[in-house]
């Protein structure tokens, strides 16, 4: 086995078991994880090669990773935001044959009433999130970069459902950043053809409609009754700045405009 052709992928829930099929579709070797044996299986049965890892179990859970990591790159796509355990993660990737990390974040680091969110900004406080970032992108033993996702949307999760059964929209006048499933896969093979690392990229949709106005829209196009929205003053501001990913890394969007979606 080619390990310059295996990417291991941490992850196979939403984002990572289609990212797995599009990344096998293109000639990868890919090892796939999941945290139970049932799901293990079922990776199997759809002819990846399928590992139990759970980091939270603690380092002594991790021995039996070393097959997995028998790759050149690791993208790392799981919800976790234990810092320990992401601290015992390290250990046993810098002993691994991984040359390059892609971390998958969020926008979430960014202060709610940051304005417009570009990579290079300073960070208000340093949430826990930013902290696991920084082990991988401090790390001297493999190259890391770090995609901070927007809001996630696509199969299954139509944003017109986000507010159904009576839940109300928060902070309506706060500007919506998201960004389509589809967008997320493409985004991350561009950086891996590219070899981009080293750096930190946001991923978003171009546009950024109050949230007022588009989860309204989104729930009356599925049949849903209009849902009450709250104002809160004073609104949030974030805007999620995708500039970076369209001048450095040539992006182009399938879904720019998150109104025309498809789910």
């Amino acid at each position: 086995m080619n390990q310059n052709d295996t990417v291991s992928i941490l992850g196979s829930g939403w984002l990572g078991l289609p990212l797995a099929s599009s990344l096998q579709l293109a000639g990868k070797t890919v090892h796939l994880s999941t945290r139970t044996a049932s799901k293990a299986k079922q990776l199997t049965d759809l002819n990846f090669k399928s590992y139990i890892v759970d980091i939270e179990r603690g380092l002594d859970s991790l021995n039996n990773v070393e097959d997995f990591l028998q790759a050149n790159t690791l993208v790392i796509n799981i919800t976790s935001k234990s810092l320990s355990a992401f601290q015992d993660l390290v250990t046993v990737i810098e002993k691994s044959p991984i040359a390059h990390v892609l971390f998958i974040s969020s926008t979430s680091v960014y202060s709610n009433h940051q304005g417009i969110c570009k990579e290079s900004d300073t960070l208000e406080t340093e949430t826990n999130l930013r902290k696991i970032e920084k082990l991988f992108t401090e790390n001297t033993h493999f190259d890391c970069s770090v995609i901070r996702f927007a809001g996630l949307i696509g199969r299954k999760r139509h944003p017109g459902r986000f507010f159904a059964g009576g839940k109300r929209i928060k902070d309506g006048h706060a500007k919506v950043n998201l960004i389509h499933q589809l967008d997320c896969i493409k985004l991350i093979e561009a950086i891996l053809q590219q070899q981009a690392w080293g750096d930190v990229f946001n991923g978003c949709a171009d546009n950024h409609p109050t949230k007022q106005s588009y989860y309204t829209k989104m729930a009356l196009s599925l049949g849903y009754p209009e849902p009450e929205c709250l104002i809160t003053e004073p609104s949030a501001s974030k805007i999620v700045c995708n500039e970076k990913i369209k001048t450095q890394l040539g992006y182009q969007f399938i879904y720019p405009d998150i109104c025309n979606i498809v789910c």
